[in-house]
């Protein structure tokens, strides 16, 4: 029983931080089924097959001649003639030809390295991207639950309005017929002459009801009813959009993982900062060391200083070794004691490699590609560190930005829910309300670009670093 509660908790505990690790998951999916990252390592297992190839001796040669007529010979008839060769190269020749290839294939190797980092972080980017989206549709839902619970409170204040208003009308309709009566009495109490003065009062007096308050007041609640449907509608066409654009970013991610591209993507409620582990000083310095664009160059300019090598020891004479075997038959006529027996003649050949041309061209051209190399890797390791600075400034201003927004965010939550008790109370300040209510929407998208970003900035420093 111990064992089985053991077992389910660390079942439990495994899935919880599957998780809060699906990122790696992925990483490690993309790692194994990226088709950019196969074709670099399958390009690198390529250029380890040419280390063998280059390495090896010349293919010897092996010629047979045969006499359609017998050659008649003092010790008998030579029928055939049957030569093997085989070349040697100087010495060193093929020992620099596979350190060459061997340097190359370590080349292609940190290709490997860097397209599988760049996968890496293309993958986290557009991970934390649709992160943000997905933040933006929930919040972006949340606040339209509260702008149709303004629209119901702006309805029913309308409403109370109105019916206060037809109140109002039916009330002051009536008054002038009191008003008549009241004058029928002061004119029997006062006389025809006061009488007449008191009925033109009465009749003055009429317009002058308390009913234009209630119809200013109507006409407000249906301008801010108006108000709050506009609001409404640009928020469920913002809603829209951010789904299609999370569509599409769901098939941009599952493309580097080479699946469905409408396959669901994990992703967390609530994204944490992600951790440098390193000082940003010490950034540049392990970029300089580290990263896979500058070791293939180093790579690349020492094959040419191999291969400058191997020229030159191509430039001296290769010497071939060999055998000839003369097949005789016996020579009925003659009597000599050597009849019939054939002949072996070891051979020696040498190349005169006299055109120095073509030899002096290749060194030139090996030495041209290494300083070629050197200037590119100057220039890699300049771009790199523009492109760590750019890092840096987004790093340190994110991180800026979540304290920001984290507190302008809990001041503009108070605030509205200040505002909106007194909307609920009174009808007014719909204005401000909106306005505090866009603002909340603001500050709290943007705490949540702010982190997105923030590991967004991390993970560019850890990919130049090759993290």
């Amino acid at each position: 029983m111990n064992k089985l509660i053991i077992f389910t908790g660390i079942l439990l505990l495994s899935l919880s931080s599957y998780s809060q690790d699906s990122l790696m998951v992925y990483l490690e999916i993309a790692a194994k089924n990226n088709p950019s990252v196969q074709q670099k390592f399958t390009e690198y297992q390529a250029a380890l097959q040419k280390v063998p190839q280059v390495g090896s001796l010349p293919d010897p040669e092996l010629s047979l001649g045969i006499f359609l007529s017998p050659m008649e010979l003092v010790g008998g008839n030579q029928v055939a003639d049957i030569r093997l060769m085989q070349m040697l190269p100087w010495f060193g020749v093929l020992k620099n030809a596979k350190d060459e290839m061997g340097l190359m294939a370590k080349a292609k190797f940190e290709s490997f390295r860097d397209t599988k980092l760049q996968v890496f972080f293309d993958l986290q980017q557009t991970w934390y991207e649709l992160y943000k989206t997905q933040q933006a549709i929930q919040i972006s839902e949340k606040n339209l639950k509260l702008l149709r619970t303004l629209e119901r409170l702006s309805l029913v204040k309308f409403k109370v309005a109105s019916s206060g208003r037809n109140s109002a009308s039916s009330s002051g309709g009536a008054m002038p017929s009191e008003t008549a009566t009241s004058g029928a009495s002061g004119m029997q109490a006062m006389g025809g002459a006061s009488g007449g003065n008191s009925g033109n009062a009465s009749v003055s007096t009429s317009p002058s009801m308390p009913s234009s308050p209630m119809a200013t007041s109507g006409s407000s609640g249906l301008a801010d009813l108006y108000r709050i449907q506009m609001e409404i509608g640009e928020l469920e066409n913002n809603i829209t959009l951010l789904k299609d654009q999370q569509n599409t970013i769901v098939a941009r991610f599952n493309g580097y993982l080479n699946r469905p591209m409408q396959s669901a993507v994990s992703l967390p409620d609530t994204l944490k900062q992600d951790t440098l582990n390193i000082p940003l000083l010490a950034v540049s310095d392990s970029m300089l060391v580290n990263h896979p664009m500058l070791g293939m160059l180093k790579f690349e300019g020492q094959s040419f200083e191999a291969r400058k090598q191997m020229v030159s020891r191509m430039s001296y004479p290769m010497v071939g070794l060999g055998l000839n075997y003369s097949l005789i038959n016996k020579n009925p006529m003659s009597t000599s004691e050597m009849n019939g027996g054939d002949m072996v003649m070891p051979m020696v050949t040498v190349t005169l490699p006299i055109y120095r041309k073509k030899y002096k061209a290749m060194q030139d051209e090996a030495d041209l590609m290494k300083t070629a190399t050197k200037q590119g890797f100057q220039a890699t390791a300049n771009s790199l560190q523009t492109e760590y600075y750019e890092a840096i400034q987004n790093y340190q201003d994110a991180d800026r930005r979540i304290s920001l927004y984290s507190r302008q965010n809990q001041l503009a939550n108070q605030s509205l829910n200040i505002l909106m008790k007194s909307f609920s109370a009174s009808g007014a300040g719909l204005t401000d309300l909106l306005r505090i209510r866009q603002q909340t929407l603001d500050y709290e998208l943007k705490q949540v670009e702010a982190v997105a970003d923030f590991n967004t900035a991390t993970a560019k420093l850890k990919r130049l670093m090759a993290y």
